[in-house]
Parts: C-alpha cells; structure tokens; sequence
C-alpha cells in the first residue's frame, strides 16, 4: 500500500478523525485485528501529544502518516515541535498524565523521533521491523 498522508487542524478534535481513518483503512486491508487495535491506540496518543505538547506546522496543521507492508504498520505525526524532544516520561504512581509514550513505546516494535528545524516527527512501527531500519 502506497503511504497515506493526513492533514489535520491542531486540535484535539482531530484525534477522533484520525482515528476512525486510520483504523477504517487498515480493517479495509485486512490487517491483523491485534495490530490495528495497536494502531487505534498509538496514533490517539501520538496525535493528542501533539496537540498538548508541540505546536502545529506553519500551516496551522499536523500531519499524519501511515503505510502498510507485509502486516507491518509504520505510523507518524509530525508538528511544528515543542519546548523538548518527545520521550517518555519518568514512571510516577501519583501522576494523572505522563503515560502516553510509555504505553506507545510498549506496544511498539520499533519507534523513534526525528527533530528537524522546524517540525518534529514521531514514528512508530507496529507487527514488525520498520523499514526505516532495512538498509
């Protein structure tokens, strides 16, 4: 499947948008129930963290990307980027917040973070490898 792209106002309302997309694609393409489960979970944080965390792109938006090789599903959102590079947060007990990378990179096979200028781009592979990491 050729890569999708999504553009989507910096809002969290864009969430659910993303969502339902991302998870209707992937069902229309067969792809194993337990990984899209995993993908409806990860990009809801993904994209909530950057709508809390970053700011949007230039344009107002936040762009999502997902393609599907062989099972394997490699999502990313990009923003306009933040005071600090996404990472999980320390484990506390007491916090309401502050678990959202730690259940992505659980359910994650490989996931990573690309600082640029002027965005930040969290990807995450899901069911496999990345192809990011094939030579």
């Amino acid at each position: 499947m050729p890569a999708q792209t999504l553009s989507v106002p910096w809002a969290m309302s864009s969430a659910v948008q993303v969502r339902r997309t991302l998870v209707s694609e992937l069902r229309a393409l067969e792809v194993n129930d337990t990984v899209v489960d995993e993908a409806e979970i990860v990009i809801s944080e993904l994209v909530a963290n950057a709508i809390r965390h970053a700011q949007p792109l230039p344009d107002g938006m936040i762009r999502v990307n997902w393609a599907v090789n062989d099972g394997v599903v490699e999502v990313s959102v990009t923003d306009g980027g933040g005071p600090t590079t996404p990472a999980p947060a320390p484990t506390s007990p007491w916090s309401a917040n502050g678990r959202g990378l730690r259940i992505v990179r659980s359910l994650a096979h490989e996931w990573g973070v690309k600082d640029d200028v002027d965005s930040c781009t969290v990807w995450v592979s899901l069911g496999g490898p990345s192809l990011r990491s094939v030579p």
